[in-house]
């Protein structure tokens, strides 16, 4: 079962970009989803997360106030609404479906599944 990020692409400082994950009806509307993010020589962090039934959503601090995360299960997407962007927004965005937890963590293992990743490339 994949899932698919799009989305991704060139955007100056302070621009505004939006991220898609799409996935099966079974994955999208069963379980917490995330974003996160893996810019070069970095290790892969927690960017933002929406619980299962969109009561609950979660932020790294810093892309608090300026991104957005989302879902729409009947669309079977999760979508992350980026602005204000700066070029340490650079990286490489994944969207993840969790395991089975209570609620979307910022770790990693707590995900079992895992989008292609797109890329968001910011200029200044």
């Amino acid at each position: 079962v994949q899932l698919q990020a799009s989305g991704g692409g060139l955007v100056q400082a302070w621009g505004s970009l939006k991220l898609s994950c799409e996935a099966p009806r079974p994955i999208i509307s069963s379980v917490h989803m995330a974003w996160f993010r893996q810019a070069p020589g970095k290790e892969r962090e927690f960017v933002a997360g929406i619980s299962l039934n969109s009561v609950s959503t979660y932020y790294a601090d810093s892309v608090k106030g300026r991104f957005t995360i989302s879902r729409d299960n009947a669309k079977n997407t999760v979508d992350l609404q980026m602005n204000s962007l700066k070029p340490e927004d650079a990286a490489v965005y994944y969207c993840a479906a969790d395991g089975g937890t209570t609620y979307p963590r910022p770790q990693q293992w707590a995900y079992e599944r895992w989008g292609q990743g797109t890329q968001v490339t910011v200029s200044s």
